[in-house]
């Protein structure tokens, strides 16, 4: 006996089980047996002409969304002195951060330790949000590039046992991300992201 699936391309039988699963029961079987047997294209144009144009998958935006209240990335060798949380942030929507710079960065610099103090009133990202950019540089916005981004909202202390910071760089073909000490000085090119 053989059965009538069998000839089926995957992505019929998968649109034909999903459409199989909103249909009422006690449907009659010679009718869900014809749907079986159409064409993928046949279903999706029957739906557009019921239901509308459908968007390609290709089309469809993704929504970045990263768990910024999780743990952070811990590079060897180092532990977190501290760690705020952020929530669930969908990125990478330009209303909704800003790129912060000191009066004294932009006059000329200001050690990192005085610099967290000023940041600590502040909504400021933490690494989470700089590793889910690292792994999706496609959504990393234009006036973030050519800069060190500075993720202010994880503090490290590094091998050295010095205080650091983490951030990201666009050097014009890739992005990676470094570290300052906060005993350092941080000059206009590393403005701090801020959650707006």
């Amino acid at each position: 006996m053989s059965s009538d699936k069998a000839c089926l391309t995957s992505a019929t039988l998968e649109l034909t089980q999903k459409i199989q699963l909103h249909f009422p029961r006690g449907i009659d079987p010679e009718v869900l047996k014809k749907w079986n047997g159409c064409k993928t294209e046949e279903l999706v144009a029957v739906l557009e002409s019921t239901f509308g144009k459908m968007p390609k998958a290709d089309k469809c935006p993704v929504e970045h969304l990263i768990d910024c209240d999780a743990d952070p990335f811990v590079p060897d060798g180092w532990s977190v002195e501290e760690h705020k949380k952020g929530g669930l942030v969908k990125f990478f929507d330009p209303s909704k951060f800003s790129l912060y710079l000191s009066k004294k960065q932009e006059k000329g610099y200001i050690t990192g330790n005085d610099l967290r103090k000023e940041l600590s009133n502040k909504r400021v990202y933490n690494a989470n949000a700089l590793d889910y950019l690292l792994a999706h540089t496609e959504i990393i916005p234009e006036e973030c590039k050519g800069k060190a981004v500075v993720f202010w909202g994880t503090i490290y202390r590094d091998a050295d046992g010095r205080l650091s910071v983490r951030y990201f760089c666009w050097d014009g073909s890739e992005c990676h991300w470094g570290y300052d000490w906060l005993d350092g000085d941080f000059d206009a090119g590393r403005p701090a992201i801020l959650a707006s």
